[in-house]
């Protein structure tokens, strides 16, 4: 028999926030969904009825990040599944992007999650139980030219989730980082910002990275639909992993990079080893 779940999914206008929520409500669940507009979380709360209810939340705001889950908890009577989902990319050169825009990359992809989960810890906690996904990405893994700065901020959420899991799991919480590749979101369109390659040297790397991503917008072949139903799954499962990597192209991304850094491991094995001082010393 499936046990009915409480979620506390962020960033649920579009994309997999959407597709998720949507899913778990078909499935009988029970979703707390946060937005950026009054208007966007008033509508969600009347499509869901009795199973569902938007608060608006902004991840950057630590202060309405802690009222959004304190209000969850109150509504639902507990958590069992914290999603962090919002997000954005910031796409374009390193030398390219200013610094206001770093910060801002790192205030809702690092600091908006980190917000999350000191407010939701103590009641998982309190419980004994829980599950968290993080939606990384495969860019969380693995890096591609023009896609550094949010490479950066999504390798930063795998090691915090990585690191969390260590913590928790003995308290009986489980943390599963989510690392699609591409999937038919806004992600590439209207959730991204783009900084034009305007430096000779980086066009035939950064430039054309970036013409492929806009151009592959709406062709990526990963389906949110069956990406949220295998979430929904990897929740209930007796042993979840601490890493999905979601789409084929994920997959195979995952095992490249990995199989490439023990290869050149074994290339620089004797060097790094020889840096400790000799034994008995």
């Amino acid at each position: 028999m499936t046990t009915t779940k409480n979620w506390f999914i962020t960033g649920v206008s579009t994309g997999f926030g959407k597709e998720l929520a949507d899913y778990c409500l078909s499935q009988g669940d029970n979703v707390a969904a946060t937005f950026r507009k009054q208007e966007q979380a008033d509508e969600f709360t009347k499509k869901a009825g009795a199973n569902g209810r938007g608060f608006v939340v902004e991840v950057t705001d630590e202060a309405q990040v802690k009222q959004g889950i304190a209000d969850a908890i109150q509504h639902f009577g507990h958590l069992d599944v914290v999603v962090n989902n919002a997000g954005y990319g910031s796409l374009g050169s390193i030398e390219e992007i200013d610094a206001a825009e770093v910060q801002r990359q790192f205030e809702v992809n690092v600091f908006g999650p980190l917000h999350v989960l000191r407010a939701v810890l103590p009641h998982l906690r309190e419980r004994k139980s829980g599950h968290i996904l993080n939606i990384t990405s495969i860019g969380g893994l693995k890096t591609f030219p023009g896609v550094g700065v949010y490479n950066a901020s999504k390798f930063a959420l795998e090691a915090i989730g990585e690191s969390l899991s260590q913590q928790v799991k003995p308290l009986g919480i489980y943390v599963t980082n989510i690392e699609p590749s591409g999937f038919r979101t806004e992600w590439a369109g209207s959730s991204a910002t783009y900084v034009d390659t305007s430096i000779e040297d980086y066009r035939a790397t950064v430039g054309e990275n970036l013409k492929g991503i806009q151009s592959y917008s709406g062709k990526q072949p990963g389906d949110p639909q069956r990406a949220a139903k295998i979430m929904f799954e990897v929740v209930r499962q007796e042993n979840p992993p601490l890493h999905l990597p979601l789409g084929k192209a994920a997959v195979k991304g995952a095992r490249d990079k990995f199989t490439s850094l023990v290869q050149e491991l074994e290339t620089v094995a004797d060097l790094g080893d020889s840096a400790d001082f000799p034994a008995g010393e």
